[in-house]
């Protein structure tokens, strides 16, 4: 049975209450609802009509071909009670069925009451209303729900002349919908909403009903917030619990804990320092291939250094051989000293950098163990006040086949190394560290108990090797209690969800741990599967 009713809007808003006119030729409603935001995560904006004043009344005009009634003009019958209902004849009934989209077949009695039925369902929606007098938006929507078995129902809201901003309504079902806005004859709509009250709730529902009750759509919604102030883009397909253009600031964990938030460099940040503080400014990045990080035309190392400012970056992952480092370097104008070390076990693979405008005391590279150093793993400088060590740590690999390798090995020895540099000088160490080494740092903690980078074994290592040492983990020294990921992979699009890990990590001595001023991720830099992470550190 396919049911559809077609109508349009005009919204009355104030602080308090919303009044909505729906109108189809000859088909008038008047509903008023109270209007509050509360707000909620990850579910669609929907609406849900609140009770107001009673006994608003509701005509329906049959379509042409019907004689007068009740003073009608021609061509019309109006429907002002139950009773007129009664008196219509069949034809009659049939015609202002088939007008409401309602199928017309049956007696008289059947009609009447399929009718009635619909008449009820209307009364009820609009007999809570009332008008809101002030603060009306001079808007005009039409809107389209459809009962269709043979497809997944759907909301769509065309506009047109639309002096302000519309905005459309998600309306989840019980069952799996789908939710498109579909544009009308004007350009990309929008919808600001300001409200300055302190408590506010917006609940608003939908409801549709076939003439036998059998089916029953609804569709609620509440928000809350002291203050709320959104603005919603509304495109082909909308999610409006997304922000498409920050998708790092989407909630995503399968197993959080109260208390837990998400990460947003936008509002988590310190104020910058004075110019008179005097510190260093430091950032990592593991670029899965600088080459190919080149080619793109939107980003290079010079741009993010521009934006940044930084003093130094270090670099994991770089996949370059010796011949190729000579032309890079020629293109860091304000940065001459860099500092390069590549796999040579196997070409185009690991390698790291070290690129600073600071000049250092002296380089190092690798841990000074043959069978640790062909992979290009490793670079240390010393610079006036500590050691910074830039490392890419051996990932485990598929079925774990080097995992006895880096936990019995290589940690070992890359924690006794900054030991014994620190008995000189504090150190920091920065790079992709390839271990999550808590279940906030990981969406999906336990589907990748025997992942590469989350085993039990993994982890313990990590703490027993570096933080155990006294080392601290800056980020989450600063952010206890903060989701923030800065890896995602390809193969899922889980940089779209926020699905991630936090692999990437400055660790500090913890004689200056209190020195740091700001430890981030700059999760809107894109062009690889990480994002670069910075520390700001005072001297």
């Amino acid at each position: 049975m396919i049911q559809s009713l077609k109508f349009g809007l005009y919204n009355f808003i104030t602080s308090n209450s919303v009044g909505v006119i729906l109108r189809k030729p000859k088909f008038q409603v008047l509903v008023s609802v109270n209007l509050t935001i509360m707000g909620s995560k990850k579910r669609p904006f929907s609406t849900s009509s609140a009770t107001g004043k009673p006994n608003e009344q509701m005509s329906v005009a049959a379509e042409k071909g019907v004689s007068k009634e009740n003073g009608g003009k021609s061509g019309e019958i109006l429907v002002e009670d139950m009773e007129t209902v009664e008196k219509m004849t069949v034809p009659q009934l049939r015609v202002k069925l088939r007008s409401l989209g309602i199928p017309s077949r049956g007696t008289k009695q059947e009609l009447v009451a399929s009718l009635k039925t619909f008449l009820d369902s209307k009364l009820d929606d609009a007999g809570n209303g009332s008008v809101a007098q002030e603060d009306k938006v001079s808007s005009e929507e039409s809107l389209e729900v459809a009962d269709n078995p043979s497809k997944k129902k759907s909301r769509k809201v065309p506009s047109k002349n639309r002096d302000q901003s519309d905005v459309a309504s998600e309306v989840p079902t019980t069952r799996q919908t789908k939710k498109r806005v579909t544009k009308g004859q004007t350009k990309d709509t929008s919808f600001d909403i300001i409200v300055k009250q302190a408590e506010i709730t917006q609940e608003m529902s939908i409801e549709s009903n076939d003439i036998k009750g059998k089916k029953n759509v609804r569709a609620k919604r509440k928000v809350s917030s002291a203050t709320a102030s959104a603005h919603i883009g509304v495109s082909e397909v909308v999610d409006l619990s997304v922000n498409q253009d920050e998708p790092w600031t989407i909630f995503a964990h399968k197993k959080p804990k109260d208390g837990w938030i998400v990460y947003n460099p936008k509002t988590m940040r310190p104020p910058p320092l004075s110019k008179d503080t005097k510190h260093v400014k430091l950032l990592s990045w593991n670029v899965n291939g600088l080459r190919a990080l080149l080619k793109l035309k939107n980003l290079c190392l010079q741009q993010l250094a521009d934006r940044e400012d930084f003093d130094v970056i270090c670099l994991q992952e770089t996949k370059l051989q010796e011949k190729d480092v000579e032309a890079i370097k020629e293109s860091l104008h304000d940065y001459k000293n860099s500092f390069w070390t590549c796999s040579v076990s196997k070409l185009g693979y690991s390698g790291t950098a070290i690129i600073s405008r600071i000049k250092p005391v002296s380089i190092k590279y690798g841990l000074g163990i043959p069978d640790h150093d062909t992979e290009g793993r490793l670079v240390t400088v010393e610079f006036d006040n500590f050691y910074l060590l830039c490392g890419y740590v051996p990932n485990s690999g598929d079925g774990l086949r080097r995992l006895t390798y880096r936990i019995t090995e290589w940690d070992p020895s890359l924690g006794s190394y900054m030991k014994e540099l620190e008995k000189s000088k504090p150190v920091v160490l920065t790079g992709d560290l390839n271990c999550a080494h808590e279940e906030i740092d990981i969406y999906n903690p336990a589907g990748n108990k025997r992942s590469a980078g989350f085993t039990e074994e993994e982890r313990q290592s990590f703490e027993t090797n570096f933080l155990n040492k006294g080392f601290v983990d800056t980020f989450r020294k600063q952010h206890p209690g903060v989701v923030g990921y800065t890896y995602w992979g390809y193969r899922h699009g889980g940089r779209k969800t926020n699905k991630g890990w936090r692999l990437d990590y400055f660790l500090v001595s913890e004689c200056i741990a209190d020195k740091v001023h700001d430890s981030y991720i700059l999760p809107d830099v894109d062009g690889s599967d990480h994002s670069p992470i910075g520390l700001i550190l005072k001297l």
